[in-house]
């Protein structure tokens, strides 16, 4: 029998490393001297397969840590997806659209494809640059009890987590037969949580048992979730009856538009999506027409191979030839469509990413929407367990990630329906799917595919309606992400992207766009401003630590419209602008090389009068108000910070 050999408490336990874990270690790496353990019992890094697509709101993200320039560099960029339908005769497929991969102007990024590995690998890196957790591979969780007498004092442990490290038998993923390496052993929906669990680690598996007592525990361990199971939660939506096949690979082929995103619609034999990666790999995502089940109904993965699979994509990409070079990877998956009915429990215990939600993976959400769970939710932790943020902003991760998973949830059973229906056989085939209804609902779904028009509702860190003023920032909607135009530095001419100067570090912003400064009046409001910035029962002093007066809670960013050589950087008052700090100030204004961001007008913001705008730690807007209105700004800091001690 195998004994526990330690014991220890930590602030937060991570369980799985995939991207949810990781984005949750990288934030909780921003809070120095947390006790971080993160855990996966898988027994390695991810080298080929999983999860590729990358959107533009991720890679904002991704540029607030630091790291998202060596994605665009590695990365394949989706720039154009072509339609493909059968022509008169049934028998061919032919192109019949192409359009952008995502419309312009929602960000300054668009969507790119890198394969999961590389990115977790990014995403390590950075994490060694902060010091952050070591995933801890081979380990995972036994048994999990939840002290509830304990859950409300912020300095217990609550919660006691037995740990199983794993001989190497035990942590090494099944690949049922197969030589190729494959995902069969991560398809939610062709695998069930008993086989998850037991072919990972039977009882003879386990070298050494330890106990880990913590405050929090995040759930990132994906779609079949210890944690969640541990809870008692459940998984509610449906199931499709949709099976599709997954080849990396590099293919050979006459088809032309291999190297760009495709849907490929056949009259018979179902679909195609063709998504080009890195290199020379493209990933096809394969609708199979004919699968080999079990007694019990479900898909008999030891019947699925690369061959069937690619055999059912010569069929559908008829006259086009198809074989391959090189196989990297391959999987099948049924769509499912679940959302799971809570995702804390006591404000301790959290379920992230594909834990809380599946869907299909065409149009490239999964990864995605489960490093923004994991985005929503680190810096609140870290916030709490540094002293800084009220624990009762904690129950905000819920009231706004469970929206998301809805609406995503609705978004995919539309999207999944236009992939995997038949095709229109003329304007009166109300059964089928016709090319303009294809168009139409693709071209509609860019905003919230993309991750830009995510909206989260009136809490203690988005101010509601009555406390905040849209009309002075129009472009600038509360509970939205703060987007992003060029602006210059005042003290260089620089031109910076205005987005880009809120790295993901734990502060708050206070963005206030001053006007024209040579307008005395207007002046004479921004010196007001500061003036109370300076007194010590501001909010500026009063939730700041004391140890740290300049890097701590807030960070100042102005922005005014006056013609920079005008202006002088001293004309700001120095609550605008720290003693040696030449990037805390900012001009809309025309730069010598890049032209004019037209940041007031795109923002929406008046060049004369401007206004005062707060943006959460995790770039999302809590409030718009009057440049005098500073203590709606007090009342709101009061309703979400702790004061300093």
């Amino acid at each position: 029998m195998t004994t526990v050999t330690k014991e220890s408490n930590v602030d937060v336990l991570i369980v799985g490393a995939g991207p949810a874990g990781y984005m949750a270690a990288t934030w909780l790496a921003r809070f120095p001297g947390l006790k971080v353990r993160f855990i996966e019992k898988r027994d390695g890094k991810i080298f080929a397969g999983q999860a590729d697509g990358i959107q533009c709101r991720t890679l904002e993200v991704f540029q607030s840590f630091g790291f998202a320039d060596r994605v665009w560099k590695d990365a394949n960029h989706m720039l154009e997806i072509s339609f493909w339908n059968p022509d008169e005769s049934g028998k061919n497929v032919v192109r019949t659209g192409r359009i952008p991969d995502m419309q312009k102007g929602l960000s300054r990024y668009h969507q790119v494809v890198l394969h999961q590995g590389w990115i977790e690998g990014y995403f390590r890196d950075n994490l060694k640059k902060y010091n952050g957790a070591t995933v801890e591979h081979s380990t995972m969780p036994q048994e999990m009890v939840i002290d509830e007498s304990k859950v409300n004092d912020l300095e217990a442990y609550p919660i006691k987590v037995t740990l199983r490290h794993l001989n190497e038998e035990g942590s090494h993923a099944e690949q049922f037969g197969h030589k190729v390496a494959n995902g069969l052993f991560r398809s939610a929906n062709l695998v069930n949580a008993k086989e998850e669990d037991n072919g990972l680690a039977g009882e003879d598996k386990a070298e050494e048992l330890e106990v880990i007592n913590a405050k929090y525990v995040l759930g990132c361990d994906g779609a079949h979730s210890w944690v969640r199971r541990q809870l008692g939660f459940q998984m509610v939506g449906e199931q499709t009856d949709y099976v599709w096949g997954v080849l990396d690979i590099v293919p050979i082929t006459n088809f032309p538009d291999i190297r760009n995103r495709c849907a490929i619609h056949s009259a018979e034999d179902g679909s195609v999506m063709v998504i080009p990666r890195e290199n020379a790999l493209v990933r096809f995502y394969i609708q199979m027409k004919e699968i080999d089940r079990q007694a019990d109904g479900r898909v008999d993965r030891a019947k699925i191979t690369p061959e069937k699979i690619l055999a059912q994509a010569q069929k559908i990409m008829h006259p086009y030839t198809l074989s391959y070079e090189e196989i990297q990877w391959f999987t099948a998956y049924q769509i499912g469509q679940r959302v799971v009915d809570n995702f804390q429990a006591h404000d301790r215990v959290f379920i992230l990413g594909d834990a809380a939600h599946t869907h299909s993976p065409k149009a490239g959400q999964g990864m995605n929407v489960s490093m923004m769970d994991s985005y929503n939710l680190g810096w609140k932790i870290g916030g709490v367990l540094n002293g800084t943020l009220n624990p009762k902003v904690l129950s905000t991760y819920e009231l706004e990630r469970s929206q998301v998973a809805h609406d995503l949830i609705n978004f995919d059973q539309k999207f999944a329906k236009l992939f995997s229906g038949r095709p229109a056989k003329s304007a009166a085939d109300e059964a089928g799917i016709s090319l303009e209804e294809f168009h139409r609902v693709f071209e509609l779904s860019h905003k919230f595919a993309s991750g830009v028009d995510v909206e989260y509702v009136p809490s203690p860190i988005v101010a509601p309606a009555a406390e905040t003023t849209q009309s002075l920032a129009t472009n600038i909607p509360v509970g939205k992400r703060f987007n992003s135009f060029k602006v210059l530095n005042q003290s260089d001419a620089r031109p910076w992207e205005f987005q880009e100067l809120m790295k993901s570090d734990g502060r708050w912003r206070i963005v206030v766009f001053a006007g024209d400064m040579l307008d005395k009046d207007q002046k004479a409001r921004v010196e007001k401003l500061a003036e109370h910035l300076d007194k010590e029962d501001s909010f500026m002093k009063k939730y700041t630590p004391a140890d740290k007066p300049r890097t701590g809670l807030f960070h100042i960013l102005t922005c005014h419209s006056s013609p920079r050589i005008e202006v002088e950087l001293h004309d700001f008052p120095k609550a605008l602008r720290p003693d040696h700090d030449y990037w805390s100030v900012y001009v809309d204004d025309e730069s010598h090389h890049e032209g004019h961001g037209q940041a007031y007008k795109n923002y929406g913001v008046d060049p004369k009068r401007g206004c005062l705008v707060v943006v959460r730690p995790d770039q999302y807007v809590s409030m718009v108000v009057e440049l005098e209105e500073v203590e709606k700004v007090e009342k709101f800091f009061a309703g979400c910070l702790v004061p300093r001690k």
